[in-house]
């Protein structure tokens, strides 16, 4: 068995809710077209627990044309201007989006050392991620580890100003941004710090057209897809320029009249009202939990009322995602959704 499998079995074995569901019939003349799963959290099934992730991270991408493979070459990013090497050869990695961004170009392998957080690596990203050495949790890097891997480039999403300068003082550091509503353009400087803006360019664009096919193949604009995350503080929708509303923008799926906000306060997402949750309605909900609290309080507030009381939730149209795939914006977590829209948007979870 998969780490991702083992770790999504035990943590429903946990929850009170979860069980084996008997397959039912919704109401639909085709009921060959019908997806049905079986493993749920709190009435909502499980989406990806047998995901192929063997092909997760590409094959290496070359230079861009007309880069030297020797020397350096100066990148301008978020924390300034840093002089890199012209083919990095063993890179620090600093947080998973930032993994996520050095799979999608097939350079994993270069990788020397990279965040771990509690739960581990994202599995989504494949086995040989899980076995890469260990430099500290996610913004807290530990420098010592970074300094013992030997890096010829660090590269990450943000850290402190003073982090940063002692991670300077190892090997040139690149920072490429934090907000998720930037996604692509991070990537984009990932991309041009490896060396491969060209290679960075061709992912987006096939992860773009891969989106819009699917779009088309599940006639996607006539489905209200909801995004509900569960946090510790309780219930919240995204809205569109959330990374995961944006990947639902390019496959083209329609949002409930409530999350058709972009960003409000300087949020992706708002908190749900839990007396009358009708903010997280649609044809579909598509939830997922912020670790253990966001779980316990998602699964508590599942069996309420109100939740069951929801149009999709009374219609069997509750799926349950990957926090870690859904909340990482990187192209990898990118394509992996679509895997998920795949079986969920037009499906029935039982």
């Amino acid at each position: 068995m998969h780490r991702s499998r083992a770790v999504v079995v035990s943590t429903l074995a946990a929850v009170t809710a979860a069980a084996l569901a008997a397959c039912s019939t919704p109401p639909d003349d085709d009921a060959s077209t019908i997806v049905r799963t079986t493993t749920r959290i709190a009435g909502a099934s499980v989406v990806g627990i047998d995901r192929d992730t063997s092909t997760a991270c590409a094959l290496p991408s070359p230079l861009d044309p007309g880069l030297p493979a020797e020397g350096t070459r100066a990148v301008l990013h978020t924390a300034g201007l840093s002089e890199v090497p012209a083919d990095p050869q063993r890179i620090v990695v600093l947080d998973p989006a930032a993994l996520d961004a050095v799979c999608a170009l097939g350079l994993w392998e270069r990788v020397v050392g990279a965040s771990a957080e509690v739960t581990g690596r994202p599995d989504y990203l494949g086995t040989g991620i899980a076995e890469l050495p260990s430099i500290g949790a996610a913004g807290a890097p530990d420098l010592a580890a970074v300094g013992n891997a030997q890096p010829d480039l660090i590269l990450g999403s943000a850290v402190d100003p003073e982090t940063y300068a002692s991670l300077g003082g190892i090997a040139p550091t690149v920072l490429v941004g934090a907000d998720p509503v930037f996604w692509r353009d991070q990537f984009l400087r990932v991309g041009d710090a490896l060396g491969r803006t060209e290679a960075a360019r061709r992912v987006l664009a096939e992860y773009s057209d891969a989106a819009r096919s699917l779009g088309r193949d599940l006639v996607s604009w006539q489905t209200q897809a909801s995004l509900v995350r569960f946090t510790a503080d309780g219930p919240t929708v995204e809205g569109t320029a959330s990374f995961a509303g944006q990947v639902l923008g390019e496959v083209g799926a329609a949002r409930p009249p409530a999350q058709r906000f972009a960003v409000v306060d300087g949020r992706t997402w708002q908190a749900v009202d839990t007396d009358d949750p009708a903010a997280a309605d649609g044809d579909v909900i598509l939830v997922r939990f912020a670790g253990e609290d966001g779980l316990e309080r998602g699964t508590e507030f599942m069996d309420t009322d109100q939740w069951l009381d929801l149009g999709a939730v009374s219609d069997n149209r509750l799926f349950s995602v990957s926090d870690e795939i859904w909340s990482t914006p990187g192209p990898v977590a990118a394509r992996a959704i679509l895997t998920d829209l795949s079986v969920t948007l037009n499906g029935y979870s039982n």
